[in-house]
């Protein structure tokens, strides 16, 4: 039974695809301010500027692609069993060809009702619209988890880090919760290791490896270290 490697993805894994961060100099909260276009308060306040938001979002992610780190991914399920949890709302690691996604922030390229959270869509194109309604007749929104919402996928998530041989973090700075509590679930015994350019030495994380690379330099060399194991 081939081992199970559990990847935790952040921002930083999209950004080298030029998908905007919100956090770094350049981000997107520079522009936007968060209880403007990411809180439900907002989203009943002024639902024209944050389907616009996201609209813009959803667009820029149509012009961009899967880089290295991606696909560094997906080659290592030639040999393990590999499962990614991803922060980012952006399909780029399914389109790079991984197949085992969760998704913990909600889908970009997905609609759901504000009446029935079970009903989700795939949006057609890049546009979501005043009027766009449910089968329940009610408007449909992003299905994306805004600040202050809960995290429906977490519990999932944790189970899934439990059962982590090898787990990896890439492109996050591990600041984010409950994301960032992910790998104190992950056995004592397990290797871990932490891909990112700003990443520091976290204290009471056994197995803990660190490599300061960007995601598309450091990835691709951590993935042909695990193969040649």
């Amino acid at each position: 039974m081939n081992k199970k490697i559990v990847v935790l993805t952040g921002a930083g894994v999209s950004a080298e695809s030029g998908i905007r961060t919100f956090r770094d100099s350049w981000g997107l909260w520079e522009e936007y301010k968060i209880e403007d276009v990411a809180t439900f308060d907002a989203w009943v306040r002024n639902p024209v500027l944050v389907l616009e938001f996201y609209n813009q979002r959803r667009k820029q992610l149509c012009e961009v692609s899967p880089n290295l780190a991606h696909f560094a991914l997906v080659k290592l399920e030639e040999k393990y069993d590999v499962r990614i949890i991803t922060q980012n709302v952006d399909d780029l690691h399914e389109r790079a060809g991984s197949t085992n996604v969760m998704h913990l922030h909600g889908e970009l390229k997905k609609a759901r009702s504000t009446k029935d959270p079970e009903l989700v869509y795939e949006i057609e194109g890049w546009e979501l619209k005043i009027g766009d309604k449910c089968e329940k007749g009610s408007q449909l929104r992003p299905h994306i988890v805004w600040f202050g919402e809960a995290v429906p996928m977490i519990e999932p998530a944790s189970e899934l880090a439990s059962e982590a041989d090898i787990f990896i973090v890439i492109g996050t700075s591990l600041n984010v919760y409950p994301a960032a509590g992910l790998i104190h679930y992950v056995p004592a015994g397990s290797p871990k290791y932490l891909v990112d350019p700003n990443a520091v030495y976290l204290q009471g994380i056994p197995n803990l490896s660190i490599l300061q690379e960007k995601a598309g330099t450091g990835v691709p060399l951590l993935v042909e270290r695990l193969l040649s194991l």
